[in-house]
């Protein structure tokens, strides 16, 4: 479904004046004019979150116990409704607004489940627990994030309409119309004490990298140009319309970095640049990046204003609040201050009434990834995975290697070596020995990835496992290691370093990035550059995601469709037990000047 432009006007100015708040009034001491009178002021307060990512409860699917991490975060909107309600209890219910800056309906079991094992898009399906719990917390709007379009575009088109609130993607266009593909905006009415309401106008910017991540499920059907031109597009239109506050919620990031290099004309996390170069922005709830900015002030090359940023980390762990401070001069309201702070939702309990109303659905996932489907000869761990050469790892790229070859079976490519590319996505990932569940085979992939084959030569091999070389710090020989300071080099995240299977190599990380990879060889013997190999590479790779060199170029010999977290927890299932001892080898490893680390 796309929307015209009288479509979407006609749907948001409903939406706007549907929730004209009124009641309590967030007023702030006033100040004497010249004349004696005083000037007439206002404040509210916004809220912000994003990258949920299916976090409802305090829960991890993965481990069956509560969440918790190194910095004992909590996760899920439970968490998050009850730091709303305190806010709107200090603030007024009416002098407050909710946004969401997208990636909503993918990342943990329960909304896997609802997407594809009893999915909301069935006949007489359920309703998705993200909109269950949304709606009942009282967003008023959240923007598209790119994972929205994981499950294709039916399930999303679905959530969206059990939304009681808008989606909002001015820069997701339908690809035969180039018209809007969703809302690109909200307008929201806030009433004041003093007669004029306030407008406060909502835009929603999603991340260009869709195109490229979920092609097979967008390609011909929507196209995402850059988040600096259609903000440019909007954000004067909705002034003229009569905004008194511009907010913009996006999918994207603030530092102007891409992980897909020059395969699109668009910047991935442009939210900053966004801030810099369009006028009339106030403030920008950004998100993608999952990571924790309490407030960032960007300055508008064009008005010397300053904007202010805030991204609340990710998963349900922060909430971040815009308080805005309006005076009331030249007919109009006029932003006279913004300020952005975060709160921590480990501060809080669960609200009860959320977790009350999903409840069923968090029983009925939990006993769904709790089911047995094998057994393993021994137990696998991905503790030391990011830097030594472990079963676990081995585990997926054997599963991989092994459905490509059966895949090329009978084709033209049949005789070439498969090779197969993993990373390590948590290293809190286990299999024990013995019975082995859902949970404990899903969460050594907890992406929504998919399978491809591509062909490369040894070459582009070679280059490929360089770039992936880069993500260790640079360590002399003779330095004493600690393996916690080893990796993450230039920030570069553990899912974007990757392993290959079925090659022999050393990574000297004494050496600079770019000449790290040594006695690299296939079958016992040195690599030859022209050799032609089939990778087995998830679609992120595929795709781009990470920039790295070759694979996003390279002739693609086969595709599925299924999750890689599927394929696996299938072999699984078919195989009923997991044979460690048949694919597990030390094939890789770090060294300093041909000493090894480990």
């Amino acid at each position: 479904m796309s929307l015209n432009r009288r479509n979407f006007l006609g749907r948001t100015a409903v939406t706007g004046a549907g929730v004209a708040l009124a009641g309590a009034v967030g007023t702030v001491p006033a100040e004497a004019e010249s004349s004696g009178r005083r000037k007439k002021r206002y404040s509210f307060t916004v809220m912000g979150t994003t990258d949920l990512h299916g976090n409802v409860f305090n829960w991890d699917y993965f481990t069956d116990a509560e969440f918790d991490d190194k910095a004992h975060n909590d996760v899920g909107l439970a968490k998050i409704s009850t730091l709303v309600n305190q806010v709107r209890a200090e603030k007024g219910r009416r002098n407050t607004l909710l946004i969401d800056a997208g990636d909503t309906i993918q990342g943990t079991q329960l909304s896997y489940y609802y997407a594809k094992v009893d999915p909301i898009t069935g006949a007489n399906g359920p309703v998705h627990p993200m909109a269950q719990a949304m709606n009942a917390i009282g967003y008023d709007a959240a923007a598209l994030g790119n994972h929205e379009f994981n499950y294709g575009i039916p399930t999303l088109r679905k959530f969206q309409e059990q939304c009681r609130f808008p989606i909002l993607g001015a820069n997701a266009l339908d690809a035969k119309t180039m018209r809007p593909a969703f809302p690109p905006y909200v307008m929201k009415t806030v009433c004041t004490p003093h007669g004029r309401d306030v407008r406060v106008a909502v835009l929603g910017l999603t991340n260009p990298g869709i195109a490229i991540w979920d092609k097979a499920n967008v390609q011909g059907k929507m196209v995402f140009p850059g988040l600096e031109e259609q903000a440019a597009k909007w954000v004067p239109k909705l002034r003229s319309m009569g905004a008194d506050v511009v907010i913009v919620s996006a999918h994207s990031g603030s530092s102007g970095t891409s992980s897909y290099g020059d395969q699109l004309p668009y910047i991935e996390n442009a939210a900053a640049l966004v801030a810099e170069q369009v006028p009339g922005i106030d403030a920008i709830l950004v998100g993608h990046a999952h990571t924790e900015i309490p407030e960032y002030r960007v300055t508008n090359k064009a008005t010397g204003k300053q904007v202010v940023l805030s991204e609340p980390l990710k998963w349900g762990q922060r909430l971040t609040l815009f308080d805005f401070g309006l005076v009331w001069e030249r007919g109009g309201w006029q932003v006279e201050s913004v300020a952005a702070k975060v709160l921590n939702s480990n501060t809080v309990a669960e609200d009860r009434r959320i977790t009350g109303l999903l409840g069923d659905e968090h029983r009925k996932v939990v006993a769904y990834v709790n089911q047995v489907i094998g057994t393993s000869s021994a137990a696998m761990g991905a503790a030391e995975a990011a830097y030594k050469d472990t079963p676990i790892i081995d585990f997926i790229n054997h599963v991989q290697a092994e459905t490509v070859r059966a895949a090329l079976a009978g084709t033209a490519y049949a005789s070439l070596p498969v090779l197969s590319q993993a990373s390590c996505f948590s290293r809190t990932a286990a299999v024990p020995a013995g019975k082995v569940t859902i949970r404990e085979v899903a969460g050594l992939y907890p992406f929504e990835n998919t399978l491809e084959a591509r062909v490369m030569t040894g070459a582009q091999v070679r280059a490929y496992l360089e770039f992936s070389a880069r993500y260790y710090v640079r360590t002399a020989a003779g330095v004493p290691v600690d393996p916690a300071k080893l990796t993450n080099a230039e920030g570069i995240p553990d899912y974007n370093y990757d392993v290959v299977s079925g090659l022999s190599y050393e990574i000297d990380v004494a050496k600079a990035p770019g000449s790290r990879i040594v006695n690299l060889s296939f079958d016992g013997k040195p690599l030859v550059d022209s050799a032609e190999f089939v990778l087995a590479v998830n679609n992120y790779r595929a795709s781009g995601g990470g920039n790295f060199p070759h694979v996003a170029r390279a002739k693609q010999v086969w595709a599925n469709s299924d999750e890689i977290r599927n394929t696996i927890i299938g072999w699984v299932k078919a195989k009923q037990s997991i044979d460690v001892a048949a694919f597990s080898s030390v094939d890789w490893k770090l060294t300093r000047d041909g000493v090894p680390v480990f």
